[in-house]
């Protein structure tokens, strides 16, 4: 697929990689709707690549269609979904002190993160693919899941979200082939974003001591990679891993 002209639609738009996927797709012609809950940031993000604004809590069903139906009636059925919003609640599943348990992950901690990394991927997907085959368009839906979906210390809510969204994506590469809807994820190792620049930089030692290539990797990287599933037709089904030969 072509990324001219093609309207595309990433959620977690106003930061991070979201907004460094936008800025790719932006420079090659895309038709841009952000949507995300920081809306200061979408507005920012939005007005510095001519991109739609839609602000969106991905958790919220009917907020979601309502999303989709702004980018339809503005820039039409969108043909990529890059369902890119996420969050972190990190904590240990038990914490042990002296032999003594002095904390737990709370169930607040692992809902949240499950309603945002995965319920909101679920409605997102199902809702591009729903306008999608209505339209009897073809399409691609990309879903930004983590190094970390293999398991990592301190993820448990955190794993969970990014082993699911990378099977739905598989998932939905078998049930939407037969539309012409492609399906792909993408696994992002540690990488260059606003929130780890903040990072002390002996923190950020530590993390570059982890990695083969002794870098972080860059947002354009990542970028790089959702160009790579748009543009390749027959790419579908699989996971992009791009950490720099980091295995958690």
């Amino acid at each position: 697929m072509e990324i001219s002209n093609r309207v595309i639609l990433i959620t977690g738009g106003a930061r991070g990689l979201g907004a460094g996927m936008a800025r790719d797709l932006a420079a090659r012609g895309a038709r841009l709707a952000l949507c995300d809950v920081d809306a200061d940031g979408l507005e920012a993000t939005a007005a510095e690549l001519g991109a739609l604004a839609v602000p969106l809590n991905v958790t919220d069903e009917n907020a979601v269609i309502a999303a989709f139906d702004a980018v339809e009636e503005k820039l039409g059925t969108p043909e990529v979904l890059v369902n890119n919003a996420g969050i972190t609640r990190d904590g240990l599943l038990v914490k042990v002190r002296d032999g003594e348990i002095v904390d737990r992950m709370s169930l607040a901690q692992w809902q949240l993160v499950q309603d945002v990394n995965l319920t909101g991927v679920f409605l997102c997907g199902r809702e591009a693919a729903t306008r999608l085959i209505r339209a009897g368009k073809p399409g691609v839906i990309i879903n930004i899941s983590s190094i970390s979906k293999d398991g990592n210390f301190g993820q448990t809510n955190y794993t969970a979200t990014k082993a699911g969204v990378a099977a739905m994506a598989v998932t939905w590469a078998k049930e939407l082939a037969r539309y012409g809807i492609r399906a792909a994820s993408i696994s992002p190792g540690f990488t260059n974003t606003e929130m780890v620049a903040a990072m002390p930089e002996k923190a950020k030692d530590a993390i570059r001591a982890q990695v083969p290539a002794k870098r972080l990797g860059e947002p354009d990287e990542i970028a790089a990679a959702a160009r790579f599933i748009i543009e390749n037709d027959y790419f579908s089904g699989r996971d992009v891993a791009v950490d720099g030969a980091l295995r958690l």
